[in-house]
């Protein structure tokens, strides 16, 4: 087959949620290693997972990973299949460990979902709820409502459509927290030891979607309710090296390639403080006028997707046009809450915030 004649189009500043950005030095090394991964005659794409090149790259990927993450013995790693809304039933299969009920905090759709599977499999007990707010808030924790007898209290971190984050990691005592870190995750240092259980879709930033990353804290693997399906079982998924069936290869490549990336920007403490920095920038142009407004209460706004709205939403359609047509590609907000959002995950850089805060005043001078 013959080259294509086609140059590549310039890359735009692609704010979607996810699939979201990647970094562009991860996408170019993996085009470099497409039709050859390390002299082996063959892509990633082509190995068998049980080959040795691929376990190689599994295992570094772990590694790189637990080293990122400072991720401790007591809790294993998974790579999976089927993203975090597989995990809403996978959790409470695996860790209700003969209980029958389970705490949530409801900070969003992503909350409402995950409680909405549990209900299938347990007693559902909302600890506390920000819907009384619209979700722009996250409930403190002195205001919760848990039970006594609770297998586990489950969070989303960070609610991707509302733009809720949890600036801060819950006390449980004794009872494990879970919780869904999908469109934080690696965004800023873990305390991985607090939780129980940590799951995050890849799609946002780790790599392509197709991946989920689950952390679980070894002792409470081995009490999967008797009908769980071996590939949710998280016991045998770990005695597997997380490879009961065919992983998603190519996914957990690109994701080790992500973690190195993200080793050699200095680290997860380098990472939040650019994080902050990009995240200080666009909230701080939203709060010095009127024309935009952000819903969600200050001290839990996240640094990962910044919902807003135009004083006139009348102005929607065109301020998305003209944001395309300037290579500001993908900020119309969910369909559930409607007017913008702004994914800035970890690979989108600081310049594609400031192009982005740059035309926001140009378009509010214009329409002011």
């Amino acid at each position: 087959m013959a080259a294509s004649p086609i140059k590549p189009a310039a890359r735009i500043f692609n704010f979607g949620a996810g699939p979201a950005t990647m970094p562009v030095e991860v996408l170019e090394k993996a085009k470099w290693e497409l039709v050859n991964w390390h002299d082996a005659g063959m892509s990633v794409m082509e190995m068998s997972h049980r080959g040795r090149e691929f376990i190689a790259i599994a295992a570094e990927a772990e590694a790189n990973l637990r080293e990122l993450a400072k991720i401790p013995a007591s809790h294993k790693v998974l790579f999976l299949q089927g993203g975090a809304t597989l995990q809403f039933s996978a959790v409470p299969m695996n860790l209700l460990r003969g209980g029958k009920n389970i705490d949530f905090v409801n900070t969003g759709e992503w909350s409402k979902k995950a409680i909405a599977e549990a209900k299938k499999f347990a007693q559902v007990n909302v600890a506390a709820s920000a819907e009384d707010r619209k979700f722009t808030y996250v409930p403190k924790q002195s205001a919760w409502k848990r039970s006594k007898d609770a297998a586990y209290l489950h969070i989303c971190s960070n609610e991707t459509i509302g733009g809720v984050e949890f600036h801060w990691t819950p006390d449980t005592g004794e009872t494990p927290l879970v919780a869904d870190m999908s469109s934080h995750i690696l965004s800023r240092p873990i305390e991985v030891a607090k939780y129980g259980l940590i799951y995050a879709g890849a799609q946002k930033n780790i790599g392509p979607a197709g991946l989920v990353v689950v952390i679980v804290r070894e002792d409470l693997l081995g009490h999967a309710l008797p009908d769980t399906p071996n590939v949710l079982d998280y016991k045998l998924q770990s005695e597997a090296d997380s490879m009961l069936n065919t992983p998603p290869t190519f996914s957990v490549y690109l994701a080790g390639l992500t973690f190195k990336w993200l080793l050699d920007r200095g680290g997860l403490a380098q990472v939040e403080r650019d994080n902050i920095a990009k995240a200080k920038r666009l909230y701080d142009y939203l709060d010095s006028q009127d024309f935009y407004a952000n819903p969600v209460a200050r001290e839990d706004r996240s640094r990962m997707n910044v919902p807003f709205t135009l004083r006139d939403a009348a102005l929607d359609k065109e301020f998305l046009a003209e944001a395309e047509a300037r290579g500001l590609s993908q900020l119309k907000g969910h369909r559930s809450v409607g007017g913008m959002r702004a994914s800035i995950y970890n690979a989108m850089p600081i310049e594609g915030v400031e192009a982005l805060v740059a035309f926001m005043e140009e378009f509010r001078r214009a329409h002011a």
